[in-house]
């Protein structure tokens, strides 16, 4: 059974909310170590920069609603 949001209790799915240094905030199934362009991601929160550098945090969301549960923990 697909775990619910505590939100609104819309389905939930894994994923990673990445940054490649500057480029904004994204959403992607998979983490990786460098990005240079987010072809193969969701565009959470653009900015007008792009680099080469990424930082992965685990979690959750919420498509219905808009909610991301995240983790710090690995």
């Amino acid at each position: 059974m697909a775990e619910r949001c505590a939100k609104c209790g819309g389905e939930l799915e894994t994923g990673f909310l990445s940054t490649s240094n500057g480029s904004g905030l994204f959403w992607s199934k998979a983490a990786s170590a460098t990005r240079l362009r987010p072809h193969d991601m969701e565009v959470v929160v653009p900015t007008g920069f792009s680099g080469t550098f990424s930082a992965n945090l685990g979690g959750s969301r919420c498509r219905a609603c808009g909610t991301f549960f995240l983790s710090a923990t690995k």
